[in-house]
């Protein structure tokens, strides 16, 4: 999934938690198989090829993750939005070095894009209704996968552990000896609010956009706005709280494109939900339907 995952776990028995780990970890081994759209072989890649027209079946994890998809697209009125795989490959190659798609070429690469164009036929089938669309799920797959990971941790045995997918998403299970959850600090580009969370039986999950500066160049960025079909121009970084992994993730990316403006009342309509977004000059913003992000007292905050 182009990432790291890490496994920290206690238990009264460290050869069973020990086998645990290792059984989670081949789950995420085996969700790689299912959701990548880099391996030719995956679930997803078939899909992509073979569904335009003609629904397909698929296992239960794709279902189910294309199923959460589609419902934080709808929530977020297409910010997250699944179907941006092949607008999004072609921003990346830019920012491998090859040049910025013409108008041309963006006005085609847009024909695949809306969620909408997939369709979900119960229980196992899905159905593209463009020749255009190709699906990424990689603004919600490595929260999917912790997920998973999880229970497979539980059905060990295993009561408190925490799971990080590459600094990005963390899942926490149970808490720490001693402690009254997992702390987790958040993504912080002024480096003077140092926001964090204690993380119980949730999850957290930033996005922030590839900064300018690492590539030289002001128009690549990874995380995709689909509807101005080109790289998010945002410089805030957004980490949301959620009952789930695959939320957090799903909810990061979205809010991070929606900002704080129109993501505060989509954060109240759902439960169990926190975000701060953050600014390089230390502005933040904050909304919450349970969840308490932890920050230091600034003249600048502004919160709600």
């Amino acid at each position: 999934m182009g990432t790291v995952f890490e496994i920290v776990a206690y238990d009264a028995n460290p050869a069973a938690t020990s086998d645990a780990i290792d059984q989670a970890f081949r789950e995420i081994d085996r969700l790689e198989l299912v959701m990548s759209r880099y391996k030719p072989a995956s679930e997803l890649s078939r899909l992509n090829r073979s569904a335009h027209g003609l629904a397909q079946a698929v296992s239960p994890d794709l279902y189910q993750v294309m199923q959460e998809s589609l419902r934080y697209s709808e929530l977020s009125q297409g910010s997250f939005d699944v179907t941006a795989g092949a607008l999004a490959e072609r921003w990346k190659a830019v920012g491998r070095g090859e040049p910025v798609p013409s108008a041309a070429e963006q006005r085609r690469l847009g024909r695949g894009l809306g969620f909408q164009r997939v369709e979900l036929i119960p229980p196992n089938r899905i159905k593209f209704h463009s020749s255009s669309v190709e699906v990424d799920l990689g603004a919600i797959g490595k929260g999917y996968a912790v997920d998973r990971a999880a229970a497979v941790l539980r059905s060990c045995g295993v009561r408190r552990a925490l799971i990080n997918s590459g600094g990005s998403t963390f899942y926490g299970m149970g808490a720490p000896p001693g402690q009254a959850g997992w702390l987790v600090h958040l993504r912080d580009p002024s480096r003077h609010l140092s926001p964090c969370v204690l993380l119980q039986e949730n999850s957290v999950s930033t996005s922030e956009q590839t900064s300018p500066s690492l590539l030289g160049m002001s128009s690549y960025g990874h995380i995709v706005d689909t509807v101005a079909g080109e790289p998010s121009k945002t410089i805030l970084a957004a980490s949301v709280v959620a009952e789930t992994a695959t939320a957090s993730d799903a909810l990061s990316t979205a809010l991070l494109i929606i900002g704080p403006a129109k993501g505060r009342d989509l954060v109240t309509r759902l439960q169990n939900v926190a975000a701060i977004w953050v600014s390089p000059e230390g502005f933040l913003e904050t909304s919450t339907s349970g969840p308490e992000i932890l920050i230091r007292p600034t003249p600048v905050e502004r919160s709600r």
